[in-house]
């Protein structure tokens, strides 16, 4: 099963994104916080860190505060080496679209190999400028 964040207007989907696995959504997290925070899960991003990523929303005052450290996370993963890419559908997105590992940033993307940070920055854009929460699915 999969993470699916979405903004809706009614019954129209605005924009949504399939992160992936519930698992690759807690890599990513986690990588912020041992990498970014020092293991003090929240301290710096709480926004993002400390909402349980299994139900509910963001609101569109938690989507300003979002972007503003998915922009923070991005400008810190892009001055970092890149890890080894591990799940095999992200192997296959890497193989299929032909993405390449310069910086940590990079290795972090949704199923369709958009950048992941670039994608929830816009998801956050949108929350905010709607008024709608960000949905996750």
């Amino acid at each position: 099963m999969g993470l699916y964040l979405c903004v809706f207007d009614g019954d129209e989907e605005v924009d949504g994104l399939e992160v992936g696995p519930y698992t690759d959504f807690d890599t990513f997290r986690s990588c912020v916080v041992r990498g970014l925070e020092s293991g003090a899960a929240g301290s710096k991003f709480p926004t993002l860190i400390l909402h349980s990523d299994c139900d509910g929303e963001w609101s569109p005052r938690e989507a300003e505060k979002l972007e503003k450290e998915l922009v923070e996370i991005g400008d810190e993963f892009r001055r970092r080496p890149p890890i080894a890419i591990s799940s095999d559908w992200q192997k296959q997105v890497v193989k299929r679209f032909g993405l390449k590992m310069n910086n940590l940033n990079d290795c972090f993307f949704d199923v369709d190999g958009e950048p992941l940070l670039e994608r929830l920055i816009n998801l956050a854009k949108i929350s905010r400028g709607r008024n709608l929460p960000i949905l996750f699915q």
